[in-house]
């Protein structure tokens, strides 16, 4: 009889010895810890191991208990799940919280913003400046990997780069990513908005894919104004049907880049020199996009507005990047004079401020 009180004795000391236990894990692990880290990266590397993780917060002071969170992953928590990657914590934040953002996996990521009507040059130099490489990768060696056409050889199989076919936006990429995998984001981006439908729309308008993307570009660069990219593709096609040159400055501009000459600034040079993209020279359309597009290009170049515009010029008196539109030469020279007055009234006041600094 002595033997089994002692038994029930044992017992309960046990029992409340581990009720006990099991309690101060559960507070350790759900208690939230105040820290000075909030602001700051910690790097989880791959390969590391579950005590290793939290030896490594509690050294940074995010886990306040090791030894409890310890017991509470081994016999209740789910170690496999714990990803490697770069975490920022909040503060106060619980050993519970800590699991659920480890589980998540997290990598410190670099914003790339790609605006619309940027040319793969741009695009091949801001990736250079964003995302260094060891060993390092210039510019030059970026814009080559945009010659590789394989992503797109389903769309546009005569297409002799990417250039038009990398979406502008705003990507946030791991800060070790490759060029080639920024590269085939944007792609990839791009593929999300292209419909299979448009093909056959380009077929139905006797066009390519590749010379609608070429027709979105020159929209892209020509206007900022949504609901003028109809109107625009509309002069385009006026012009191409009387086999006028386009005349847009923005391909001399991309000229101008291709030959590394770009200034900033469009000289007579620029106009004049011989090349199929110059089309202030050469009539129809370019051998290929001169920038990046968005969908709204596109689906202005895949739906051009019916008019008898062949003109157009900068709207100086609505000042909202929108145009004036005309269909006589005689109108359309009243209004460029009109721009250029207003233009060389922008030079002097840019003058002026100069000389006065």
């Amino acid at each position: 009889m002595k033997a089994f009180k002692l038994l029930i004795a044992a017992v309960l000391v046990g029992g409340l010895l581990i009720g006990g236990g099991a309690f101060w894990v559960f507070r350790a692990v759900t208690a939230a810890t105040t820290h000075d880290k909030a602001n700051t990266y910690i790097e989880i590397e791959k390969g590391s191991t579950p005590p290793q993780i939290i030896a490594k917060l509690a050294a940074e002071g995010i886990i306040a208990n090791e030894t409890a969170t310890n017991i509470y992953l081994r016999t209740v928590g789910d170690a496999t799940k714990l990803q490697a990657g770069e975490y920022q914590f909040p503060s106060p934040i619980s050993a519970l919280q800590v699991f659920k953002q480890l589980e998540k996996g997290e990598e410190r990521t670099i914003k790339l913003t790609i605006p619309e009507g940027f040319t793969r040059f741009d695009i091949a130099k801001r990736i250079a400046e964003r995302f260094p490489q060891d060993p390092p990768v210039d510019e030059k060696a970026v814009l080559a990997m945009m010659d590789d056409i394989s992503l797109i050889r389903d769309i546009s199989p005569t297409a002799q780069n990417l250039e038009g076919y990398m979406y502008p936006t705003t990507y946030n990429l791991a800060r070790d990513v490759k060029p080639q995998e920024i590269i085939k984001a944007m792609v990839d981006q791009f593929r999300k908005f292209w419909k299979p439908e448009w093909s056959q729309q380009a077929k139905t308008l006797g066009r390519t894919p590749h010379e609608i993307i070429t027709l979105a570009s020159l929209i892209e660069t020509e206007t900022a104004v949504e609901v003028e990219r109809p109107i625009v593709a509309g002069v385009i096609n006026n012009r191409l049907a009387k086999n006028i040159p386009l005349g847009i400055d923005q391909t001399n501009v991309y000229i101008a880049k291709m030959l590394g000459k770009w200034d900033g600034t469009i000289h007579k040079s620029d106009l004049e020199v011989d090349s199929p993209y110059n089309t202030r020279k050469v009539a129809g359309i370019p051998p290929g996009p001169i920038s990046s597009v968005t969908e709204s290009s596109i689906r202005a170049a895949l739906n051009p507005q019916s008019n008898d515009y062949i003109f157009y010029v900068l709207n100086v008196d609505a000042n909202d990047g929108s145009h004036w539109f005309y269909a006589s030469a005689a109108e359309f020279e009243k209004g460029k004079a009109r721009y250029q007055q207003w233009l060389e009234k922008q030079r002097q006041e840019k003058r002026e401020q100069n000389s006065n600094q």
